[in-house]
């Protein structure tokens, strides 16, 4: 098993990328998301893989973020979804997005995804949720930081938060949208609720 590969981009295409590793030349898949910030041909780039063994090939699937492997690793798991139709949904939605469209019960977010109708994202949302919780998704969230307020944020009580996230789905956002909103906000220790709310308007 290849955990992760470090080398020189010698080459990006569409959704693949071609790493020279000590002058072997690895051909790695990626999502169109990773693709896009993706270092330069000559620059050096490192990428988390899964390896897929089938009886008439071996592939590489690659990912800039740790996260985004390990959401990847859920996916492929789920029934009727392959390791293509992962890594579409992950060229849409960021690990944090879909994390938080599965905890809500937003299928119409993960259908966005290439191939993934309705039907198949609903069924993402069945297998995935009870792998996954709202609060890891917020840690999960806070640990990839936004400046100093990763630090304050975790010793903050949720309740001002969740409720900001109930008033916001009041109003008629989705749950996602009110989740996300919520989660980008730079939160003190002593904001209340109606103060989150406030600045969570001003993020969507």
């Amino acid at each position: 098993m290849i955990a992760y590969l470090k080398g020189i981009v010698a080459a990006v295409y569409e959704n693949v990328l071609i790493l020279d590793v000590n002058q072997v030349g690895y051909q790695v898949y990626v999502s169109a998301r990773d693709i896009s910030e993706m270092p330069g041909r000559g620059q050096e780039a490192q990428v988390f893989t899964w390896m897929s063994v089938s009886q008439d090939a071996i592939r590489l699937y690659g990912f800039l973020r740790e996260d985004d492997l390990a959401m990847f690793r859920l996916l492929i798991n789920v029934s009727g979804v392959g390791p293509k139709a992962a890594l579409g949904i992950l060229s849409v939605l960021t690990a944090d997005d879909l994390r938080f469209a599965v905890l809500s019960d937003d299928a119409k977010t993960i259908a966005k995804a290439p191939g993934i109708g309705s039907k198949s994202a609903r069924k993402v949302i069945l297998e995935l949720k009870d792998k996954l919780s709202l609060e890891d998704a917020f840690e999960l969230r806070l640990s990839s930081g936004q400046q100093n307020s990763a630090t304050a944020a975790k010793e903050i009580h949720t309740a001002a938060r969740d409720e900001a996230v109930q008033a916001l789905a009041a109003l008629g956002y989705s749950a996602a949208e009110a989740l996300r909103a919520v989660n980008r906000c730079e939160i003190t220790e002593d904001m209340d609720t109606e103060t989150i709310l406030k600045l969570a308007l001003k993020r969507i």
